[in-house]
């Protein structure tokens, strides 16, 4: 018989299993900004190079495994209604968890919701996008709000009776999420409610009728709102900029929670949508019951006037689905330098090589373009950069938005099964990648606005080519890329059901003309052999042979 002490010895090694080796890490505690090369070459190269230092401050903060927390209770916490207190009053109050209030509460403070406007200078518009980028990598859902606030002060600026009461307010670093009047705050948030049921898009078949409430009529006069929203966005907020049918036509409205006396307006909360992905944010269909709101822009334009709203909104999906894709593509980056099969790391083994170098080029064009038009912003007086931006956010936003849901996944599957685990960051980043693809106008709808851009100001499109010109020289296939699609322009036989086609070709150039200025060759140079040649680009992970995938992939490795 054996001794107790080799019986007990013998029990203890049945029961120790295994030891835990060859996994990954989190991806924490690292520089977001000083580990994301495109990004420092970006901000320096259009025109935010003074703001390298506090970017850098932002990267370490976003990049602490305590704040990129923030992100995870957010999600895992989603926003609750209550329509009424116990006592039946009506409140219409959205209850969110703590740290949905915290990263409002960052972002705000580091002026993500209004820098350009308080501090405008040549880089503004650079430097707030490097930092909502990164803000996006830590949680997408609060940037709604943030984007929209930021996005309102172009369409309230056309009624400076309406611009002088709320845009101090609007654009001041103070979050104050207490469900009172704006009048008992120092600074306030908007959001937005145009979609009906019946129209979606096509929002000029809403119903929702404007009733003026005097003798005073248009910009900046009194009415009451009658109708339902079917989308409202971000229903906490203070106020939102609605669209409504008054007398003279759709007409945009600034429509507040309270109204001047102190008592609630009569915007009720039906319910929350349940959402697939920005599940950390809410979004609500709300009924309006005779609210009180205040015409903004001329009576009858109301397309007109909010469309300034909806070009910043569009913009940032290009930021939130670029940073969406650093985000997938940096978590696979950091698996496979750690990760080992068949005796090599897997960022060694050739064929990973080929998909996470895939994935890199993807996001550096995405980047690269999302950055060359925040550049274009801070230009707007510029006759060129103002072409490209009413031309290419359309481009881009229907590009980089519906590439970022493909490459989430193929980002996803390097990990492996441990990937698909709702404890992983993926299926956060998987269920929020459509998303910007559709709100802000789906990808029909920007091809379509292509399309109207070029119909109604024939000019953008010289300015578009004068971009590409740049590149000129720089790389034989992006040459031939460009004279074929001046052929396209040429041909203006059922063009409207070619736009994905065109629009396509249009968002490759630009990336790759970009990329061919500023990239290292070995960036530049795979993106045009493997997206303007040959076959073309079809899944991940086929890059065609030559490509310098090891040089790609060192580039934009995090370290944590």
């Amino acid at each position: 018989m054996n001794a107790p002490d080799t019986l007990n010895h013998e029990r203890l090694t049945l029961a120790d299993t295994h030891e835990v080796v060859n996994v990954g890490r989190e991806l924490a505690d690292y520089d977001m900004y000083g580990q994301d090369a495109a990004l420092v070459e970006a901000v320096q190269r259009e025109g935010a190079g003074w703001a390298d230092a506090s970017l850098g401050e932002f990267g370490r903060m976003a990049g602490a495994a305590d704040y990129l927390e923030l992100g995870v209770q957010a999600n895992q916490n989603p926003p609750v209604l209550d329509t009424h207190d116990r006592f039946g009053r009506r409140i219409d109050l959205v209850k969110f968890h703590p740290a949905y209030h915290q990263l409002m509460r960052s972002a705000i403070e580091h002026g993500l919701h209004a820098s350009p406007w308080t501090d405008p200078q040549p880089g503004a518009h650079v430097a707030r996008a490097a930092r909502t980028y990164m803000q996006t990598q830590v949680e997408a859902g609060h940037g709604c709000p943030i984007t929209m606030t930021f996005a309102a002060v172009p369409a309230l600026q056309t009624t400076p009776a309406l611009a002088s009461v709320w845009v101090p307010k609007i654009t001041a670093r103070v979050y104050d999420p207490r469900n009172v009047p704006d009048a008992q705050k120092q600074g306030v948030t908007i959001g937005m409610a145009m979609t009906e049921k019946q129209g979606g898009s096509d929002v000029r078949a809403n119903t929702t009728r404007a009733y003026p409430l005097g003798a005073a009529e248009g910009p900046g006069a009194a009415y009451e709102l009658v109708g339902h929203k079917f989308f409202v966005s971000a229903p906490m907020c203070d106020a939102f900029l609605v669209l409504a049918q008054a007398p003279g036509g759709l007409s945009c409205f600034l429509l507040p929670r309270w109204r001047p006396d102190g008592t609630k307006n009569p915007l009720q909360v039906l319910r929350l949508k349940r959402k697939m992905g920005n599940v950390s944010n809410a979004s609500s269909e709300t009924e309006l019951r005779g609210a009180l709101a205040w015409m903004v822009g001329d009576e009858g334009r109301g397309v007109r006037t909010i469309i300034e709203m909806v070009a910043m909104t569009r913009f940032d999906c290009m930021i939130g689905s670029s940073a969406g894709q650093r985000a997938a593509v940096a978590q696979a980056l950091h698996h496979c330098n750690i990760r080992a099969a068949f005796g090599k790391l897997l960022n060694q083994q050739p064929l990973m090589q080929n998909v996470l170098a895939d994935l890199v080029l993807e996001h550096e064009g995405s980047l690269a373009l999302t950055m060359r038009l925040a550049r274009a912003m801070d230009h707007r007086d510029d006759a060129h950069e103002d072409a490209l931006v009413r031309l290419v956010t359309a481009v881009g936003k229907y590009w980089i938005c519906k590439r970022t849901p493909q490459l989430s996944y193929e980002a996803m599957e390097c990990i492996g099964g441990s990937g698909v685990m709702e404890d992983s960051p993926f299926p956060r980043l998987y269920r929020e990648a459509p998303v910007n693809a559709i709100w802000e106008g789906s990808g029909n709808v920007q091809c379509l606005d292509v399309l109207r851009a070029m119909q109604k100001s024939p000019a953008v499109v010289g300015e578009f080519f004068a971009e590409l010109a740049k590149a000129r020289g720089a790389n034989a296939a992006l040459d031939r890329w460009v004279g074929a699609l001046k052929g396209e322009f040429k041909d203006l036989a059922d063009l409207e059901y070619r736009a994905r086609h065109v629009v396509d070709r249009m968002a490759l150039a630009i990336q790759a003309a970009l990329l061919a200025q500023h990239a290292p060759p070995a960036v530049a140079d795979a993106f045009c052999a493997s997206r303007l040649q040959g076959e073309g680009h079809r899944q991940y992970g086929t890059l065609p042979r030559g490509a310098d995938c090891a040089a790609i992939i060192r580039r934009a490795t995090p370290l944590a």
